[in-house]
């Protein structure tokens, strides 16, 4: 996991480090600057007397991405939205969720002049609808709607290298709160006798993010978040978010998503989440 880690950083950071030895960053006007795009990705196949065999298999998905940045002579308010909800369904089983994604991020940056900046941000996290668990003997429901859901707050210093990469290292609070799904979300394993249904971290976060126009049809977005809760190294928990799209027409795109997700609490494996999808993309701003 520590090398995984250090890989991360090293991708993330590169690029900036590259661009801040070779110019300034450029100044940009102020006041707001928003985007609002909304896609819908749909997949089908069907089979009718194949010989190779094969089962029909339905799916979609939605999902709604924004960014909402006021610039002041003196400060940066940067708030992000994240939405997605897809669903698929093959040969006769019902439907099943294939990604359910809710994420809210508010950043303040103090424009001091230094070399790094101060800032203060906010996080929220969670899901649209129950998550389940599937069996021969059916299905359980594992998790659902702010159940869990995750807040963090932290305090510290940022560094920005142009439009490319921004990284941010800070002081954090991590609350974790469930309802009917306290295990393995919120429960502390030690205390036998109690089921807590919530949990409250103390320690240091890293976001690190990048956004890397490859091309005028091919942009890799990458959001590499840690958490420590400064006990042990294999305990950091890792959320690294990449997502490769492609511009094929005007309002039509490919994209790739691949996300990595390690949180020992919950599993003591790393967990892995890829998507391949074509559809269509609007800009609502």
């Amino acid at each position: 996991m520590t090398r995984l880690i250090v890989v991360a950083l090293t991708i993330c950071l590169a690029p900036g480090l590259i661009l801040t030895a070779a110019s300034a960053e450029d100044e940009q006007p102020l006041g707001w600057k928003n985007e609002l795009v909304a896609g819908f990705n749909l997949t089908q196949a069907s089979f009718d007397n194949w010989a190779q065999g094969g089962e029909n298999t339905l799916g979609w998905q939605m999902g709604l991405n924004g960014r909402f940045t006021h610039l002041g002579a003196g400060h940066e308010w940067a708030n992000t939205t994240k939405l997605a909800y897809g669903m698929q369904k093959v040969g006769d089983e019902d439907a099943r969720k294939s990604v359910d994604e809710i994420k809210l991020e508010t950043v303040y940056i103090h424009k001091a002049g230094f070399f790094v900046e101060p800032y203060l941000a906010a996080t929220v996290q969670t899901q649209f609808s129950n998550g389940y668990l599937y069996d021969d003997t059916g299905k359980t429901a594992i998790s659902g709607f702010l159940d869990p859901g995750y807040f963090t707050q932290s305090v510290g210093v940022r560094k920005s290298f142009r439009d490319v990469v921004s990284s941010r290292l800070g002081a954090s609070v991590k609350e974790t709160i469930t309802d009917k799904y306290p295990v393995p979300y919120a429960d502390d394993p030690e205390t036998e006798d109690e089921i807590e249904d919530t949990k409250v971290e103390l320690g240091m976060e890293s976001v690190t993010d990048l956004s890397l126009t490859l091309s005028e049809s091919l942009l890799f977005t990458s959001k590499l978040e840690l958490f420590s809760d400064l006990e042990a190294s294999n305990e950091i928990d890792v959320a690294w978010d990449n997502l490769l799209v492609a511009k094929v027409q005007e309002y039509v795109t490919v994209s790739l998503n691949v996300k990595i997700f390690y949180d020992r609490d919950i599993s003591k494996k790393r967990q892995l989440r890829q998507s391949l999808a074509i559809g269509l993309s609007y800009a609502l701003m």
